[in-house]
Formats: structure tokens, C-alpha cells, sequence
């Protein structure tokens, strides 16, 4: 019988993909949810669902139940609250990992942080991340922890980065004033597939950062230039200095109460996008021998900016 992959955060946007690569790589899988899932991209695939979620103990202890590898992906990205970022990122690993060391057997534990992380007084999310790393780090040494941390992942079924392919399409985009920021990024399948290798290979208590071929980042103007040739338009570009950004965060921030929706631009969100090092080494990747990430940020865009346009989330050129 195969070996059996337990997941959370599996009807998130990444951890769609990451559902179907660990399947193509012949695992069982078994995902936690809190609703009926229906996704297109779970299309042809027999998973065991657990219906519950992170604050959940008896449904996190049947998720993990017998499993041989456990990726946790669940975590908030945005919330209205320091506290609802706690809530999720913090207090739900906390509940995953007493899970974990009650469930009597001798997983491997798979976190999927973010490089965010790296640079934990920014924002509430990145300090919960670093405390989601740091819980799980000192879980019972019977589990093997392997934490990556993504770059900013971007690809089909994501809502976040459509908006700079729908800013080109209206032909202005403001881009923080940056001479030497560097941003590396990752196209969403690679990022999966690069968690699948290392559900089976990788050290003991590692630690690995996630990027395309551009290791070391790109400057938002070659990711603005990329964008515009997938988008075949030209968009003005404005530059804003830093208290512009801050100040258009704070105003983004109001409408999303006002609109009582959870806006993704806040002032949190401003610090982490004027840090001038979001870039990559060599040394921090999973080593070359067994994954290497295969789709470049050209082909990356083109083919998200496709996909967009045959779903009519962005209108036809």
C-alpha cells in the first residue's frame, strides 16, 4: 500500500497544487476541510477528507492519524487582525503539533512558512509564521521537520497577483520607489512540486527557501516589464516613494473596513513591500540533486496571463 500524505491548508490556492503533486507521486492523500470540496482542481482525484479545521483537536487527530508525512499548509495570509493571524497561524500549528507528539507514530513534518518569516517585526504575518517555525521546531525529536519558505507565489486560481496583470490591462501601476529591492517570486506548480520531492527526500530538520531560476530576485521594474509582455500592452509605471506607499495602504486599509471586506494592501503589508531584500542564495535552496525549479518568470506570466484571459478574469487583449 502506498504511504499516506496528511494535509492542511489543501483547498488554499497553493495547497491545491500541492494536493495533486503529491498524488502524482503516488501518495494516499488525506486533507482537512472545512467544507464540501468541489474544486476543479481536485478533478479525478480520490482523497480522504476530514471535515474540520485547525481549532478542531479531534479532527487533527484523525488527520494524522497512521500518516507517514504531514504538510501543513493552513495559514492566513491576510486577516482583519493581529489576533485573527495568532488565531490561525500560531494557535492552529500549536493544536497540529500536540496532534502530532500524541499520535504515537514517527512522521515527517513538512511546514510551508513563508519568506516572510525571515524578517518577523515587519507584520503580524510574518511574526506568526516565525512562531509557526519555531513550535513546530520544538516538537517531540521522533519527527523529522523540513520548514520551506516561498517566495511570492503567483500562478492560475490565484486572486492575489491578478491585480498587477489588471493594473497593466488599465495601463498605470504604482510600484514602490525602490533602487536596489529585489523580489524573488515562484510559480505555484513548482513550489508544490518541490514540496512533493521533499515529503521523501531532503535532510532532517532543514530548512529551504523556494524561488524560480532567478535566485536572487528581480527589481519591480523587470517584474513590471514581464508582466507587460505577457499582457502584449504598456502600462505608465509611477514610482512611489515610501510614505505614498504607507499613506495608500492606510487608505486601502478604511475601504476594506468600509466595504467590510479583508483588504490585502495594508500597512503591514506596505513594510513587507518596501523591505529592500526579498531575494534568494543558493545555499538556503533544496539542493539541485533532487528538484530545480523548471518554469521562468516569462513563461510563468504568459501562461497565468492565458490562463486568466480563457476564464475571463482578465478581458481578451
Amino acid at each position: 500500500m502506498s504511504k499516506l500524505a496528511a494535509i492542511t491548508g489543501a483547498t488554499g490556492f497553493l495547497g491545491r497544487y500541492i494536493v495533486r503533486a503529491v498524488a502524482a507521486r503516488g501518495w494516499r492523500v488525506r486533507i482537512l476541510a472545512r467544507q464540501p470540496i468541489d474544486h476543479p482542481q481536485f478533478a479525478g482525484l480520490e482523497l480522504d477528507v476530514v471535515p474540520g479545521d485547525l481549532s478542531n483537536h479531534e479532527a487533527l487527530r484523525a488527520l494524522v492519524d497512521g500518516a507517514d508525512v504531514i504538510i501543513h499548509a493552513a495559514g492566513l495570509i491576510k486577516a482583519r487582525s493581529s489576533a485573527a493571524f495568532e488565531a490561525v497561524n500560531v494557535a492552529g500549528t500549536a493544536n497540529l503539533a500536540r496532534a502530532i507528539e500524541t499520535s504515537g507514530t514517527n512522521p515527517r513534518v513538512l511546514l510551508v512558512s513563508s519568506m516572510a518569516a525571515r524578517e518577523p517585526t515587519l507584520s503580524s504575518y510574518a511574526r506568526t509564521k516565525r512562531a509557526a517555525e519555531e513550535l513546530l521546531t520544538k516538537l517531540n525529536r521522533r519527527a523529522e521537520l523540513i520548514i520551506v519558505r516561498p517566495s511570492a507565489i503567483y500562478g492560475p486560481w490565484d486572486r492575489e497577483t491578478l491585480s498587477i496583470f489588471r493594473a497593466v490591462a488599465w495601463r498605470i501601476f504604482l510600484r514602490p520607489r525602490s533602487v536596489h529591492g529585489r523580489i524573488a517570486v515562484i510559480h505555484a506548480a513548482d513550489a508544490a512540486a518541490a514540496i512533493a520531492v521533499l515529503c521523501e527526500q531532503g535532510s532532517h530538520e532543514a530548512l529551504f527557501e523556494l524561488t524560480d531560476e532567478r535566485i536572487e530576485g528581480y527589481s519591480w521594474d523587470e517584474i513590471m516589464r514581464a508582466a507587460e509582455t505577457a499582457m502584449q500592452t504598456r502600462a505608465l509605471v509611477i514610482p512611489l516613494p515610501g510614505p505614498a506607499v504607507k499613506a495608500a495602504a492606510a487608505v486601502s486599509l478604511v475601504v476594506g473596513k468600509l466595504r467590510r471586506r479583508t483588504p490585502m494592501f495594508t500597512p503591514e503589508k506596505a513594510r513587507e513591500f518596501l523591505h529592500a531584500d526579498w531575494g534568494s542564495n543558493l545555499q538556503s535552496q533544496p539542493p539541485r540533486s533532487i528538484w530545480r525549479p523548471e518554469i521562468g518568470l516569462a513563461q510563468g506570466f504568459r501562461d497565468t496571463v492565458n490562463w486568466y484571459r480563457d476564464r475571463h478574469w482578465l478581458a481578451a487583449r
